[in-house]
């Protein structure tokens, strides 16, 4: 068995994979910023000696929306894991990264090429966006009475679970370099993703269609994001949101809609949880790749 450590380990990708992982007897590390054994600063670089020390893989999940944050904190792991003789880096990253011109994506492809180029045996998956992050930004867009979506937008949902199990079978094999994309099982509009948003959860609002303009909205349009090729994914978006807006009505809490013209927000509560990784406290809330996940 090997010693695995897990960046990113209390997020919405890290805790299926650390689950996975430690089911199928590994030693695994769970670094957060916060860890009672495991805590570590990927952008300060502190405590990353003691979590890399003596590990045989480590799996970069971690990540940040803030400029800069992403590439900085590869850096500090990179050097970490090379000085501590680490023999596989395993990175998650996004479909479309090469593609679409957004500033997310092009720090995810700066970080892709730092591992290759890292000396270091490494495996990078790229996947397309988890469930929960679809239906996150659906209940963004639902809170006004009119639900503005990007004309001609289009995304391919997978479920975490299913990329977080494909991660731990590349953790404990060999180094693989790129492998092959993991896509959802249908490619939506977002008009169609909205429309079904809002049945679910019993809500009236007309849908708005918006072209935008830009380098990155053309990208998106023109499925730079999407792996239609590679839709390995089993689990459905439509049996995700049966099952979430399930779980939100019946915890009872504030994660439950409100009746439609009651006081209060129209909208659930927050869906996907947010990940407390390695990122210092003065970061923005990191999201997994995806998510990602995963984010």
């Amino acid at each position: 068995m090997s010693t695995i450590l897990v960046t990113g380990a209390t997020g919405t990708l890290g805790k299926p994979l650390t689950r996975l992982l430690r089911d199928a007897g590994h030693d695994v590390r769970a670094m957060s910023r916060r860890s009672d054994w495991w805590a570590a600063d990927l952008l300060t670089g502190a405590g990353l000696g003691q979590a890399t020390a003596g590990a045989d893989v480590v799996v970069h999940c971690a990540t940040a929306p803030r400029k800069g944050a992403d590439v900085e904190a590869a850096q500090n792991l990179i050097a970490a894991a090379k000085k501590a003789e680490v023999r596989h880096l395993v990175y998650v990253s996004i479909v479309g990264v090469d593609a679409v011109p957004l500033g997310y994506y092009r720090s995810k492809h700066q970080v892709e090429r730092l591992i290759e180029d890292s000396g270091i045996g490494w495996t990078t998956l790229r996947a397309t966006q988890f469930h929960d992050l679809v239906v996150q930004v659906l209940e963004a867009l639902a809170k006004p009475p009119v639900m503005l979506i990007p004309k001609d937008g289009r995304t391919q949902p997978i479920a975490v679970d299913e990329v977080a199990a494909r991660l731990a079978e590349l953790a404990q094999g060999e180094p693989l370099g790129r492998v092959d994309d993991m896509g959802g099982p249908e490619v939506f509009t977002l008009r169609q993703l909205a429309e079904k948003y809002l049945a679910a959860v019993g809500k009236s609002r007309r849908i708005v269609e918006v072209p935008l303009a830009g380098k990155t909205y053309q990208g998106f349009v023109h499925g730079g994001h999407l792996a239609p090729e590679r839709a390995v994914g089993k689990g459905t978006f439509d049996e995700y949101l049966a099952e979430y807006v399930r779980k939100e009505r019946g915890s009872g809490g504030k994660g439950a809609w409100p009746a439609e013209g009651a006081s209060g927000q129209g909208a659930a509560g927050e869906g996907a949880s947010r990940t407390e990784d390695a990122y210092r406290k003065d970061s923005p809330p990191p999201q997994d790749s995806d998510g990602n996940s995963a984010s």
